[in-house]
């Protein structure tokens, strides 16, 4: 279970001037940031822009391009579901309905106790064995309704 800080710019500038010294480290400053504060906060673009000489655009661009950063903190368990082709053919758009129906919430979003955020996740590289999940970084293979309602039940404890 993550336990992030609250914002914090001192905080901020001090996560990302470990990486500063890297060869293109904006994207280890963001995965640390995100590490940190559970979220990539509007507040750090300009202090990233400004120690890495680009436009706010530029960095702007890299958090909304990938998928992995947050613009608000996720909840206490994240589950990903994966919405790839293998899956999707191998039941995994019934098994994304049904995490919906019993969590309250839709992909992408978090439910309202904070508990548990639900993301899509496109491939885990396990299409042998589609459809596939991940809780808290813990993969599960072949996956069914039985065994995504054990991994709510767990997420939601």
């Amino acid at each position: 279970m993550p336990h992030y800080e609250p914002w914090s710019e001192e905080r901020a500038r001090a996560v990302i001037g470990e990486y500063s010294h890297l060869e293109g480290p904006l994207m280890p400053m963001l995965h640390a940031v995100q590490e940190t504060f559970g979220h990539v906060p509007d507040a750090v673009v300009p202090m990233l822009a400004e120690l890495l000489n680009v436009s706010r655009a530029e960095v702007h661009g890299v958090v909304t391009f990938y998928h992995d950063f947050r613009h608000e903190p996720a909840g206490r368990h994240v589950l990903k579901l994966c919405r790839a082709e293998a899956c999707q053919a191998a039941g995994g758009d019934a098994l994304a309905d049904h995490a919906e129906h019993r969590l309250g919430c839709k992909l992408g979003e978090t439910t309202a106790d904070g508990r548990v955020t639900v993301e899509p996740i496109y491939c885990l590289g396990l299409c042998a064995t589609a459809p596939s999940a991940m809780l808290d970084g813990r993969i599960v293979a072949r996956l069914t309704e039985r065994r995504l309602d054990a991994l709510i039940a767990e997420a939601q404890s």
